[in-house]
């Protein structure tokens, strides 16, 4: 993939996360060691942020994540395209007894005034964007001065190896690890190197980023001066 072909809208080529597939993904994405991981990365993230933070999750889904950084004290925002998304996440919140607000959207004209946000995150959903430097801009315009975009995404350049410890560390049954090691291969043809993420970066308002990979993943720091 050229710089060129890395900047245009790119074509839709994954399922619409929605009705009964959306149902199913937030099934699969609620188990226990699923729920673990989010209160883990919630408490990772609260770290690194001032108490009384504006969050916006982009992509939340069913809202996992989200809650638990709500649950934190943050005052937590979720955008999604999915419309089931959005209902399911809002649901999950009142059961929890947090106060999260999801918002249905497109990341790539999303439905905030500017400098909303003291902190944005994304989730293993960047590389689904159709518009990727449209997608940047809009979280540098919604996030406040010193506001910071956090990127996290599989990575192309992650290896058949990589994938089969990420996955082996899962403890999944046989059928689940093959089902996953698969759909990991599928998705990593969608995502980005290091080197094409840091040209969208470049092609955008934030002008750089602070790359880190880990096991399967990238993540990207991006911060709006």
């Amino acid at each position: 993939m050229t710089n060129t072909e890395v900047k245009r809208r790119r074509t839709k080529l994954v399922p619409e996360m929605e009705g009964p597939v959306a149902r199913a993904y937030a099934r699969g994405r609620g188990t226990a060691p699923q729920l673990a991981f989010y209160r883990s990365s919630a408490a990772e993230l609260a770290k690194q942020l001032p108490s009384g933070s504006d969050v916006l999750e982009v992509a939340p889904g069913p809202g996992f994540h989200a809650v638990e950084l709500a649950r934190l004290g943050f005052a937590v925002t979720g955008l999604d395209v999915s419309r089931t998304f959005v209902s399911l996440a809002s649901q999950y919140a009142r059961e929890q007894g947090v106060a999260a607000e999801f918002v249905h959207g497109d990341v790539a004209a999303m439905p905030f005034a500017d400098e909303s946000f003291d902190f944005l995150i994304t989730q293993a959903a960047f590389k689904n964007f159709a518009d990727p430097v449209d997608a940047l801009d809009e979280m540098w315009r919604v996030l406040r001065p010193g506001g910071v975009a956090l990127v996290q995404d599989l990575r192309k350049t992650a290896t058949p190896e990589d994938i089969a410890n990420e996955v082996a560390g899962m403890k999944l049954g046989p059928v689940g690890a093959f089902t996953t090691k698969w759909t990991l291969g599928q998705l990593r043809k969608r995502a980005y190197t290091p080197e094409q993420f840091e040209t969208l970066a470049r092609e955008s308002r934030f002008g750089s980023c602070r790359i880190t990979t880990d096991g399967i993943g990238l993540e990207a720091r991006l911060t709006k001066p």
